[in-house]
């Protein structure tokens, strides 16, 4: 074990060549695992838009059913793994509710009809038929006209903070490289370095 050895440099270089090298949004998605109250394990795909030394942001509907599992049991994983170039970036730790600002913030770079659809779409509800979606856009189209939209309440960012990341490095045969880095308190910029068998 290697104390105090930090995993952010190799979290921006991998991130950079991701970006570099991939489609943006396929960069960017990950596999977000969350549970219920009772521990059922859910998992669906989520863009992160942005990550810092503090943690790694996503945005969704506060109604929906990732939502409610976070509400209900407030930790969670992401994954990240780009087959090209053959590396994955697994994450665990508690999430919480970003402040206003940072969702307004965000809510403001969004494409107009993106904003639109977070007004319209019920996430996660029973979609009797597709017309009642189309509905719905239209009717907040007509609402905000040429207007600024607004940020719905119901609506915004959680952050996962991070008190484990893995790096693993695909190698041939099957002998990949899997290095763990852990740290105790969610506030700690002492991390303890491990490599694991693969």
């Amino acid at each position: 074990m290697e104390n105090n050895v930090s995993p952010i440099p190799t979290l921006k270089s991998w991130f950079e060549e991701a970006k570099s090298k991939l489609p943006y949004e396929y960069a960017i998605s990950a596999a977000l695992a969350t549970a219920t109250k009772n521990g059922v394990p859910d998992v669906r795909m989520v863009l992160v838009k942005s990550w810092d030394d503090s943690g790694f942001y996503f945005y969704t509907n506060y109604r929906s059913s990732k939502s409610q599992q976070i509400d209900e049991n407030p930790v969670g994983a992401l994954c990240f793994f780009w087959y090209e170039l053959g590396k994955q970036i697994r994450i665990r730790g508690p999430i919480a509710k970003t402040d206003e600002k940072v969702s307004d913030d965000y809510f403001k770079t969004r494409d107009r009809l993106s904003q639109i659809g977070a007004w319209a779409s019920k996430q996660s509800q029973i979609l009797p038929n597709r017309f009642i979606l189309q509905k719905r856009i239209a009717y907040y189209i007509g609402k905000f006209g040429l207007f600024e939209v607004p940020r719905p309440n119901f609506w915004g960012g959680f952050k996962l903070i991070p008190l484990e990341i893995e790096f693993w490095l695909r190698k041939p045969y099957r002998l990949h490289e899997r290095i763990i880095f852990k740290r105790e308190e969610l506030t700690s910029n002492s991390w303890d370095r491990q490599f694991l068998f693969p």
